[in-house]
């Protein structure tokens, strides 16, 4: 083998090549976002346990100061993302429809908004243990869009060896760049959580993964790198989806993990660099998790860009900080391939919201397709990453035969990259079969 061919970034088989409708955003610097005057903080933004609210109605707040406890191990406390009263105490709208347990906070006017909650702390001085709790008590959660507890993540299971921490850096969904502007405007932040999450599972070495098409944060980060630091920044192929976690694993340390497993199972562990640089921030401050960077974008806004958004913020209230009109025709939270499609704009952000896309009528009409019937043409099978047999699977939904999709088709080994659909030219909704099938199972397991 050449050098030549040693150097060539890293990637995974199958997968495909989307627009990436990048530009409008990658080069602008992060904006901090107004506080609306409503704060809509629900107490699951994360996967587990709800939080427990620990305020009362009335009650006076300050920026950062924990108002939910962790409802267990797999459950992360909520703070204070603005100085101001709690308002009430009740349930409020979720992206997903549905009505849950929720937080209202009315933000000072006048106040400056610091953070005057914190109990600043010796990281280096933690235990792997102690560093677990303190990592939980941020309330930090996994910001690449998954939210699960990072806390639970940085637990290496009994029995289980950690050798390599993967830094996800690619952000392979078109419009995203969030992550992007991250990179390079919080370096030192980054490499401080990359250090804090080395120590807390054990890992000898770091590998940071960037799709090559963010060639300024690949330098960027390599100049800065401190020495010391057992850390290499490793381009990957631009390719969709290379931010998944199995695809990642796969590309950089030449890992399978098995069907089913975790990626412990591999001897690996993926934190998104989002998730590293908050903790790198918040962890020696003993400060909370308030706020987080969300992409706004798409035709359907006048100023699109990235911003430092107060969780709790409604969504309505970000879109027309960001020149919406209201003309839109739908607003997807996250990216294309996987993000979900809103019927409200009175949901707040949350945790896992990484991107905000608004589309206007006739760009959701110029992408509106016919729908047909399965031509049996393969290009499901070849873009699929997991290497499932997508064609196969979506029949088998069509004919209510969910059981057999799990048994025999490993359909659990989906985790709806939108690849499938985006390939099909029968314009075939597979990823929406697909989440009805998994829906189905559950329902049917719950009732045994």
């Amino acid at each position: 083998m050449n050098g030549a061919a040693l150097a060539a970034p890293r990637t995974f088989a199958h997968g495909l090549h989307p627009l990436e409708y990048k530009e409008g955003t990658e080069t602008r610097g992060t904006k901090r976002l107004a506080f609306a005057r409503l704060l809509v903080i629900p107490m699951s933004q994360h996967l587990g346990a709800p939080a427990k609210p620990i305020v009362r109605e009335g009650q006076e707040v300050v920026r950062g100061e924990p108002i939910a406890a962790a409802g267990g191990f797999v459950s992360v406390p909520m703070h204070a993302p603005a100085t101001g009263i709690v308002e009430k105490i009740d349930l409020a709208p979720s992206a997903a429809g549905t009505m849950i347990p929720a937080i209202y906070l009315r933000p000072y006017l006048g106040s400056p908004q610091e953070v005057l909650y914190g109990r600043p702390q010796d990281v280096d001085g933690l235990s792997p243990d102690d560093l677990i709790g303190a990592v939980q008590s941020t309330g930090m959660v996994g910001l690449g869009g998954a939210a699960f507890p990072t806390h639970v993540k940085m637990k290496v299971p009994e029995g289980k060896k950690v050798d390599v921490l993967i830094v996800n850096g690619c952000e392979c969904e078109p419009y995203l760049t969030t992550d992007h502007r991250l990179m390079l405007e919080r370096m030192p932040d980054l490499f401080a959580g990359i250090r804090i999450a080395l120590k807390a599972t054990g890992a000898a070495k770091a590998l940071v993964g960037i799709e090559e098409n963010k060639p300024d944060a690949i330098e960027a980060l390599r100049k800065a790198l401190p020495a010391g630091l057992p850390a290499k920044v490793a381009p990957v192929q631009t390719k969709y989806p290379q931010g998944a976690e199995r695809m990642l694993i796969k590309a950089l340390a030449r890992r399978e993990v098995p069907s089913g497993g975790l990626p412990s199972d591999a001897g690996v562990v993926v934190f998104n660099v989002g998730t590293l640089a908050q903790l790198g921030y918040l962890m020696p401050r003993g400060q909370g998790l308030i706020e987080r960077g969300v992409t706004v974008a798409g035709s359907g806004v006048r100023k699109p860009g990235n911003y430092l958004v107060p969780l709790g913020t409604p969504l309505r209230f970000l879109l027309e900080q960001a020149g919406f009109d209201g003309a839109a025709r739908q607003v997807i939270l996250g990216g294309p391939m996987m993000g979900q499609s809103l019927g409200s704009l009175d949901v707040p952000v949350t945790k896992g919201v990484s991107g905000i896309l608004a589309f206007t009528e006739e760009e959701i009409r110029a992408r509106t397709r016919k729908v047909y019937p399965c031509i049996r043409c393969g290009h499901c099978l070849q873009a699929c990453p997991a290497f499932l047999n997508a064609s196969r699977l979506g029949l088998l939904a069509r004919n209510d035969r969910y059981e057999l999709m799990e048994e025999k088709y490993h359909l659990n080994d989906c985790f709806e990259c939108g690849c499938c659909a985006y390939a099909c030219p029968s314009n075939i909704p597979l990823v929406h079969y697909f989440r009805m099938a998994k829906a189905k199972n559950r329902e049917r397991k719950a009732a045994k």
